[in-house]
């Protein structure tokens, strides 16, 4: 997980997004390794590569690129278990073809990139994008819908209808670094294991997460919390401590006090009775 780790602290901006999200998938699948699924977007991108020409202009290019994608290999965005944490995970992304928008996005870039094409993705409130722009030819492609062609009212529109409010800030349409990409993809699964009640891989996400986030009150919070229902108490009392120097008008800071009141009246009975024991 190395190579993670780099890039969420910032230590390397090279590292590929296709092994990084890899990396990020041994959460759900500790067993698995990065190469064979390299291996496969490897090939993905031969395939289409024997579609295309030295002469592919842009527009060619994200027809092409589409048919092959969603119509040939039959990508598609997983609509009936959206919340399935494998929708996050690109091994099984790029073996069984379906998953959430972020991770669709992640295998359309690293094809593009293989193949020399300056595809980004785009990170809207509620939905994500990736963008095609050489200069002289610029699309939108919905990767979770098809990988249908939209235009940046589109996304907006769509982006609206998802989160249930408004979306039309400009900057929302800028590409995203890998950086960035990865932290979104850990936030949908710190997401998915709270609300799961995955205490140990919601611990493993959050854990990365303040490796990119190091000042984030929020994670230390939730943190703080997971380790309560880990029966890690003194972690736990550390990550709510954190927490309140970080946020010191929290509105909950007296609620976050008495827990850890609560964490050291524990931890006081526990020391007297390995006292005695």
């Amino acid at each position: 997980m190395q190579s993670l780790i780099d890039l969420l602290t910032n230590k390397r901006q090279d590292v590929n997004l296709d092994v990084a999200a890899l990396e990020v998938a041994t959460i759900e699948y500790p067993e698995i390794t990065p190469d064979p699924f390299v291996e496969i977007l490897d090939s993905y991108a031969v395939e289409l590569s024997e579609r295309l020409s030295p002469h592919t202009d842009g527009e060619e290019f994200i027809e092409v690129a589409g048919a092959y994608m969603f119509d040939e290999l039959g990508f598609c965005g997983n609509q009936e278990d959206y919340y399935n944490p494998r929708n996050s995970c690109l091994n099984e992304v790029v073996t069984a073809r379906i998953g959430n928008p972020i991770s669709l996005a992640v295998v359309y870039i690293e094809i593009a990139r293989r193949l020399a094409r300056p595809v980004q993705g785009i990170a809207l409130p509620g939905h994500f994008f990736v963008k095609y722009d050489d200069g002289d030819y610029k699309a939108y492609v919905d990767v979770f819908h098809g990988g249908r062609i939209v235009d940046e009212r589109e996304c907006f529109d769509l982006a609206s209808s998802i989160v249930s409010t408004t979306v039309n800030d400009p900057t929302y349409l800028a590409p995203v670094e890998n950086h960035q990409i990865v932290v979104r993809m850990l936030n949908n699964l710190r997401s998915i294991y709270l609300r799961n009640r995955d205490y140990v891989k919601a611990f493993e996400v959050l854990t990365l997460l303040l490796k990119a986030t190091p000042l984030s009150g929020d994670c230390f919070l939730q943190r703080g919390v997971v380790n309560i229902e880990l029966r890690k108490f003194e972690q736990a009392k550390d990550d709510l401590q954190h927490y309140l120097i970080l946020e010191p008008l929290a509105l909950d800071r007296r609620a976050v006090e008495q827990q850890i009141r609560v964490i050291d009246q524990w931890l006081s009975k526990r020391k007297v009775t390995e006292r005695f024991s």
